[in-house]
């Protein structure tokens, strides 16, 4: 049997385009490409077919490089509660619309903050426990901790503003 042809996908975001082979799917295959984006923004595409020819499926993930550290119940008391810097923390669940800008904002503020602030995300609906212990009711929520204490937390999808407020009354206290 003659391996599959290949067909050519192009991507120009930018000045420099990307251009990956496509294989062509068998009955019986797999296939995964991913493309890299100079602003950390990755496109994976997972091709699959099944047994039946007529159906085939497409699966697209996208994600982005977070600054922001994951935590977990698990994790929690060691990351968190015993931080010798103030930590704030993005309570989140992967279906939340609002959440994906909220991570935007954090990842910005990781960055502006390093050093004098440690930030995470927890995915709530992983971690009950810890988003029940904390009255978190909602989803995006971020709280802001100071020698293992909640100070200050900012409720929904807001402005920037709004969380450099928060941090700010956090590293003055």
């Amino acid at each position: 049997m003659a391996s599959p042809s290949c067909a050519t996908s192009r991507y120009s975001g930018s000045s420099s385009s990307l251009s990956r082979p496509l294989p062509l799917l068998s009955s019986q295959s797999l296939c995964q490409v991913q493309f890299n984006h100079p602003l950390g923004l990755s496109l994976r595409l997972k091709l699959a077919s099944g047994a039946r020819k007529s159906r085939s499926h497409l699966r697209v993930f996208c994600h982005r490089d977070s600054k922001a550290a994951v935590v977990t119940g698990k994790s929690w008391d060691k990351m968190i509660l015993e931080s010798d810097v103030p930590v704030l923390v993005e309570f989140y669940a992967s279906w939340c619309g609002p959440c994906r800008m909220v991570h935007r904002v954090i990842d910005e503020v990781a960055t502006e903050y390093s050093g004098r602030l440690k930030c995470f995300v927890l995915d709530a609906d992983n971690d009950l426990k810890v988003a029940e212990n904390y009255d978190v009711k909602a989803v995006p929520v971020v709280l802001l901790f100071k020698n293992g204490e909640k100070c200050d937390s900012v409720i929904g999808s807001m402005p920037k503003e709004f969380y450099v407020a928060a941090i700010e009354r956090v590293l003055a206290s």
